[in-house]
């Protein structure tokens, strides 16, 4: 195990930061580095499906090489416009070996022809701490919480 830091959110931060920075570069092997091996990636067709039930699993679970093609493809075919990523809440739990954090996420991609992917919404990402440090095990798709709190008003 690691040796322990007092700050466990400044360590659970450099790892948002360092997913950040790896899409701002478009670096998948520092992508890679935030994720733990037992990653499952869900994820909603739209970031109005906040019923689970909708959500797919377009990767399944973590696989290094697969993944990295896969993210490697998207770097390769699409410009990054924008990336900005806010993290509104960090919880870690009583124990300092698990935490979710809270990321406000709007990154707008283009492809060659021009044609938009973005990527606008709200994540839960779930952090375990391992014997290499924290990896993001889980994450949800971005999701759009404007119409619930509406709703809730």
């Amino acid at each position: 195990m690691p040796a322990k830091v007092p700050d466990v959110d400044a360590q659970i931060r450099e790892v948002i930061d360092r997913e950040t920075r790896a899409w701002d570069t478009k670096d998948v092997d520092l992508l890679l580095s935030v994720l733990h091996e037992d990653m499952v990636w869900p994820w909603p067709p739209d970031s109005t499906a906040h019923d689970p039930a909708q959500w797919v699993l377009i990767w399944g679970r973590y696989n290094r090489d697969r993944w990295r093609r896969r993210w490697q493809e998207l770097f390769d075919t699409h410009q990054l416009v924008h990336n900005h990523r806010t993290t509104e809440r960090l919880v870690v739990s009583a124990e300092d070996d698990g935490a979710f954090a809270v990321v406000d996420v709007d990154t707008l991609w283009k492809r060659r022809d021009g044609t938009p992917n973005h990527w606008r919404g709200r994540a839960c990402k779930v952090y375990t701490l391992t014997p290499r440090g924290w990896r993001m095990i889980s994450q949800t798709g971005l999701l759009d919480y404007s119409l619930v709190a509406k709703a809730g008003t």
